[in-house]
């Protein structure tokens, strides 16, 4: 029988014995795990392969290629103190190309459906109905100033930015990248229905582990004096965004207008503010100009192994959904039907998503969405 300190030691000179066998057996050292970021835009399943063969039955100019560099190794834990506005909101928000859209629908007003004053009961329910299981948040000023508290916390130049607007309708249109970049799902727009679920927005053909953002043309005017009512020969719409969170336009965009907006109040121009410059601040203009520089933009895509540069010409007139990277552009009757004009089909047409009820014209002087709270 062993002394109890034999037993002990014979315990201990085993579990030294065991543990350099297995050492032994360690064919390769731990690598550190990797992020989907920021080029993971061509998967490598059998079917996104047939789509960038296009043998697809959708017509080969329905996507356009970009060739994705490798992807980068997860960066250690550091002093975001240190890293630029860009960069830390990509370390404070990881995209993960390959995760599921999240389950969630935001809008913002300045009332709540329980409101006996709120306006558009058809229209959200109408997004109710059509996501069943969704979570649907309609939020209103009070409680979007503290949602943003707590998700940018860790980023204090973006709510200093936040406080920093003048205009309600900027505040509206920040809170939608911003809550998208955080939390990702669907934004629209409080006076927009929804004609068809989300679910049926992306063609079955490309799956949805490929992408990460889904967005619509809100405008495509062919006309010699388009200048005169739009500020963008393509001009992509940001009423209805769907999006994984962290994605690199978001991020982008979020970057811009919150540098743009301390830079102008440092020199006071922002009490200067009027509407008249909201479409290129916050509006449909910088987002059209964040997701073309996204689709063009060395970081993200070797450049050398593309065609050529993407802009308003791949998207001009088309009639089906086009996959760039891992965006999805829907054509102008998905987001932006029934306007009787620029091709856009009617609401009963089967590419028909959403429905937008806007007030004013496109001018861009003029622009105005009765969804964005005034």
């Amino acid at each position: 029988m062993l002394s109890p300190r034999r037993a002990v030691a014979t315990a201990a000179f085993c579990l030294i014995v065991l543990y350099l066998v297995f050492s032994s057996h360690s064919s390769s050292p731990a690598t550190a795990p990797k992020i989907v970021e920021p080029n993971t835009n061509t998967p490598d399943t059998p079917d996104a392969q047939q789509n960038n063969a296009h043998t697809s039955n959708t017509p080969p100019s329905s996507d356009l290629q970009r060739v994705p560099k490798p992807v980068e190794q997860q960066r250690p834990m550091m002093d975001m103190s240190q890293l630029s506005l860009y960069d830390k909101l990509a370390y404070q928000f990881p995209y993960d190309m390959e995760s599921k859209f999240p389950a969630y629908i935001w809008q913002t007003w300045k009332r709540n459906p329980q409101d006996a004053q709120f306006e558009f009961h058809d229209q959200e329910k109408s997004w109710t109905d059509q996501h069943p299981g969704f979570v649907h948040e309609v939020v209103t000023d009070d409680v979007a100033v503290d949602l943003l508290r707590l998700l940018y916390a860790s980023v204090p130049q973006v709510l200093e930015a936040y406080a920093a607007l003048p205009l309600p309708v900027l505040k509206a249109d920040f809170f939608r990248y911003l809550i998208l970049l955080a939390r990702g799902g669907i934004y629209s727009d409080i006076d927009t229905y929804a004609i068809r679920s989300a679910l049926e927005w992306v063609p079955e053909r490309i799956p949805r582990s490929s992408i990460g953002l889904v967005i619509g043309i809100e405008a495509d005017p062919d006309r010699p004096d388009w200048k005169d009512w739009y500020s963008r020969r393509i001009q992509f719409c940001q009423w209805t965004i769907q999006a994984k969170p962290g994605h690199p336009v978001l991020r982008d965009v979020v970057a811009r207008i919150t540098e743009e907006t301390l830079k102008r109040k440092k020199t006071g121009e922002l009490s200067r503010m009027a509407d008249a410059g909201v479409v290129e601040f916050t509006g449909p203009a910088v987002w059209t100009d964040v997701i073309f520089d996204y689709f063009n933009d060395p970081r993200y895509f070797d450049m050398e192994g593309s065609a050529g540069a993407i802009d308003w010409r791949n998207f001009t007139g088309m009639g089906v959904s086009r996959k760039v990277g891992d965006v999805i552009v829907l054509p102008i009757t998905g987001f932006s039907p029934g306007v009787g004009q620029m091709g856009a089909k009617e609401v009963d047409d089967p590419m028909a998503f959403v429905k937008h009820e806007f007030e004013g014209t496109w001018k861009p002087e003029e622009l105005r969405h009765i969804g964005e709270i005034q």
